[in-house]
């Protein structure tokens, strides 16, 4: 997680930099408390996520279940200069984690094959008489969201109240069960198991933030299932919903 935000860091500034080199040159230095004047917006998310279209054995625990998110945006006019719109392209990472219920997680499907999955108590793997101190399924991807956002002070976009609604395309990089637990013998042990479990390699949504200044509240609903089709527990074609707040960094 930290490589694929440190990329998204680097990448960002190298193009900033590239884009604006001449501008950058004319700028004087924001004062201290404002926002870097730099092109573009690289915000950082962070909210809860649900599973929606779900079989109720796939419940879920809402405030262990969180989303993280980076991704830089560079702004476009659209309508001509100081038509309050912006079309903002960008790319980033997401990361996705689920906390299930009853102290269950995610096994390989042998009736199956390798890439599935099936949900059920870590005890049944490890032991009944274990102690769960964390245990989550986390997926990370790569994306590419495309939005088109409106500025209500269109002389200075940096401080206006706005509005927008995108789409999102994602590949998914990387998907982990991370397991900490304590045995009878009061060892503990942590077990990370990276596999595919019949995650579905690409998703796709469509979200809307809304906010003033660097600050914004946002919801993004996916419109392709979790799991690829027969792969994941219980054969769901559950579905993401994700809602929470982002900074803009710059």
């Amino acid at each position: 997680m930290k490589k694929l935000l440190l990329l998204v860091l680097t990448i960002g500034t190298i193009f900033t930099a590239y884009a604006q080199e001449e501008e950058i040159k004319e700028r004087a230095r924001t004062p201290i408390g404002g926002r870097p004047d730099i092109k573009g917006d690289l915000f950082v998310e962070v909210g809860l996520n649900v599973l929606n279209n779900r079989p109720s054995d796939l419940n879920t625990r809402i405030m262990r279940s969180r989303t993280f998110n980076a991704y830089y945006q560079l702004p476009f006019n659209v309508f001509g200069e100081g038509s309050g719109f912006t079309f903002n392209p960008g790319f980033g990472v997401g990361v996705d984690k689920l906390n299930f219920t009853n102290g269950r997680n995610l096994f390989n499907n042998p009736e199956i094959g390798p890439n599935s999955s099936r949900l059920i108590a870590v005890s049944s793997i490890y032991g009944e008489d274990i102690t769960l101190q964390s245990n989550n399924l986390t997926v990370s991807y790569f994306d590419v969201p495309l939005e088109l956002r409106y500025h209500f002070n269109k002389r200075n976009y940096n401080k206006s109240f706005k509005i927008a609604i995108g789409a999102k395309v994602g590949y998914a990089l990387k998907a982990q069960t991370k397991i900490r637990f304590t045995d009878a013998d009061d060892l503990t042990r942590q077990v990370k198991d990276r596999q595919p479990f019949g995650i579905n390699p690409f998703r796709y949504g469509i979200y809307t933030r809304i906010g003033s200044g660097g600050f914004n509240a946002w919801a993004h609903y996916a419109l392709s299932p979790l799991f690829e089709t027969d792969r994941g527990p219980f054969r769901t074609e559950a579905t993401q919903f994700n809602f929470g707040i982002s900074v803009a960094l710059f």
